[in-house]
């Protein structure tokens, strides 16, 4: 994709309230970073009690992933996650804005041996991720190590998408960012022996699916992470980000590639897919996106 381009249409009066929380989210990120994950667990606090559809999404999700926690210890986990939640949004200010020797501070990377081997094999990699609360910022910090190019989605309010595009796209002058549904983009991609993140742990319904368990549940996983893995010649590389405790900064991990993959079917692949997500869920279930409707569509049925 071209560039994000600044247009007078963003001047438009329509975007002055937009214009206006932009500013204030500037202003605020320039707060030290300790004080930064005291203000975003407020704001966290503040959603757990306004956003009760999302609220009693997350909640049915840890009920089902999660049954044999007693209710008190699935509702701290509750209240945790949207802290997690809140916090994410002084992250993604952080990843837009803060000067890159600042972020740089923040970041503890193991596993770009992985990335290298890949690179200098001329062998593309899918960068497997999981959709935790850190998103934003965990690829911010890994392209300031890595390039590595992104699957992107169109916000459907323009201005906020040319901020967004600016912000992910500063961390590295060569990046490139592939629409979600741009298939032939991707393998392009990964043919010319490059890194794209991808997530393939939401429920994009039944199309280009199957039910194959996550936690127990069967879940509509979708079957492009091999496809893209044989048609791009690429490894599947599994990434995760954590945020560490206190004001100790993020964790990144580039893991080691998988073996055998693909498989010898779909179902078996996707399968394997959820048993990464699985392990890195476990690993930090309060900085998980539980707010997704993750198991939405179900099978035939049910």
């Amino acid at each position: 994709m071209d560039r994000p381009l600044f247009r007078r249409a963003f001047l438009h009066p329509r975007y002055w309230l937009l214009w206006l929380g932009l500013g204030v989210l500037w202003l605020l990120v320039q707060l030290p970073y300790a004080a930064l994950l005291v203000l975003g667990r407020g704001v966290g606090a503040l959603l757990y009690v306004t956003a009760r559809s999302r609220r009693q999404v997350a909640a049915r999700n840890l009920q089902l992933c999660f049954p044999q926690m007693s209710a008190g210890d699935r509702k701290t986990l509750l209240r945790e996650n949207f802290a997690s939640t809140g916090i994410a949004l002084f992250e993604m200010a952080m990843s837009w804005w803060w000067p890159a020797h600042r972020l740089a501070r923040l970041a503890q990377i193991e596993g770009l041996e992985h990335l290298s081997a890949a690179q200098r094999n001329g062998q593309g990699v899918i960068l497997m991720a999981v959709h935790f609360t850190t998103l934003e910022i965990g690829a911010a910090l890994l392209r300031q190590h890595h390039p590595v190019d992104g699957m992107y989605r169109a916000h459907s309010n323009a201005l906020f998408d040319f901020i967004q595009r600016r912000g992910r796209e500063r961390h590295g002058a060569l990046m490139q960012m592939i629409e979600r549904e741009d298939a032939r983009g991707m393998l392009k991609v990964l043919r010319a022996g490059r890194g794209i993140w991808y997530a393939p742990d939401q429920d994009y319904g039944i199309k280009q699916s199957v039910f194959v368990p996550l936690f127990g549940i069967p879940a509509a996983t979708v079957t492009a992470t091999s496809k893209f893995a044989r048609l791009g010649r690429a490894q599947v590389v599994p990434f995760t980000h954590t945020r560490l405790p206190g004001a100790g900064g993020y964790k990144l991990v580039v893991h080691p590639p998988l073996r055998d993959f693909p498989g010898e079917s779909e179902e078996a692949d996707c399968l394997r897919v959820n048993q990464c997500v699985e392990q890195a869920i476990l690993s930090c279930p309060e900085q998980y996106l539980w707010a997704h409707r993750r198991f939405k569509t179900r099978p035939p049925g049910e």
